[in-house]
């Protein structure tokens, strides 16, 4: 699958579009564990439904995109359900 792009949006804070905040990294994909690499896949594979929880006010969301093929993918999911390696990669930056 090569690299995911992983971007938080959303919090207290309105980090995200128009925010002059971006949290954003990288992580390989054949870097996540055999358990985080079938979680990844099945949000692909369900638009990030797989993941869906109850909305929490001002909690983050995380966007993940991928290349393919066909183009780009993206899907958001909630904080809860990302993985600490993917978490882990995103770094705040100010623009």
């Amino acid at each position: 699958m090569g690299m995911l792009t992983i971007e938080r949006v959303g919090g207290f804070a309105g980090f995200g579009p128009g925010s002059r905040i971006r949290s954003r990294g990288t992580h390989p994909f054949d870097k996540l564990s055999p358990t985080d690499q079938a979680k990844v896949e099945e949000w692909f594979r369900t638009r990030g439904q797989s993941a869906a929880a109850p909305p929490v006010a001002d909690a983050f969301r995380y966007r993940i995109t991928r290349d393919t093929p066909n183009g780009q993918e993206t899907v958001e999911v909630p904080e809860s359900a990302v993985p600490p390696a993917l978490r882990d990669s995103v770094k705040d930056e100010l623009q």
